[in-house]
């Protein structure tokens, strides 16, 4: 059984009234980028936990999570209020498929995600391996509003470090924003307008998509990429789509 182990916050990232990073020290198992583990607090007596996914790849420290807090999300509203210094439990060891080792050889990898849903991309983002199997990396991210657009320095790290092998979409459904797109991801499968703007195309030979986020992109995503001869990936049937669904 995985155990407990105490971590403290090095770092409280507000990064608007709903959207924080917390960077924790915490001395976990050693993890492959992907992959989530557990964070809790004790409130009133009992210990509320939730999964989170790692940030952060592997080899950095502090571990850094990503969080939006739900209205009705008792732990995330705890954890926004925490302060440097302040206790925070974590899960000693870390779970969870949506890895590159489940992921068939392929060209072209797509990461698709919604909201806080890109913290596992962009741990595998920051390690050597997808740059080493893949010629063609896609990043696409869907937000409410332009503020909600965070970790832009990181991509343009990577857009500098490889390009030509890399892209990026930002997706803001609320708002009209000069260079990203409104609306939701999977009309842009549907109609192929995602593929012409980064004039490059999913080819069922050579690409693979990973899709993490909110459920309902994720359902309809799938649904549409289906209808284009994409299949679910599994361990005995390998295919097209990994899905991590976020909540």
């Amino acid at each position: 059984m995985a155990q407990w182990i105490e971590g403290k916050v090095s770092e409280n990232i507000h990064w608007t009234e709903n959207l924080f990073s917390l960077k924790i020290d915490a001395d976990v198992d050693t993890f492959t980028a992907g992959q989530f583990t557990s964070l809790a607090l004790d409130i009133d007596g009992e210990r509320i936990a939730r999964p989170y996914s790692y940030l952060s790849s592997p080899q950095q420290r502090p571990l850094e999570f990503f969080f939006y807090t739900a209205t009705d999300g008792m732990l995330s509203n705890a954890l926004v209020k925490l302060e440097r210094g302040d206790s925070v439990w974590v899960k000693q060891q870390s779970n969870g498929f949506f890895v590159l080792d489940e992921i068939p050889e392929c060209t072209d990898l797509w990461l698709l995600g919604t909201g806080t849903g890109v913290a596992p991309f962009f741990s595998i983002l920051n390690t050597d391996e997808p740059w080493q199997r893949f010629e063609k990396i896609v990043l696409i991210h869907g937000v409410r509003t332009l503020a909600d657009l965070r970790y832009q320095e990181v991509i343009q790290s990577l857009q500098e470090k490889y390009r030509g092998r890399f892209y990026f979409q930002a997706f803001v459904s609320r708002e009209i924003v000069e260079g990203t797109i409104n609306g939701r991801i999977p009309i842009t499968l549907e109609d192929g307008s995602l593929e012409n703007a980064l004039g490059l195309m999913l080819d069922v030979e050579k690409s693979h998509i990973m899709l993490c986020g909110n459920p309902d992109m994720i359902k309809d995503s799938v649904e549409i990429l289906k209808t284009r001869k994409f299949t679910k990936n599994r361990r005995r049937s390998p295919g097209h789509i990994t899905i991590e669904n976020y909540w």
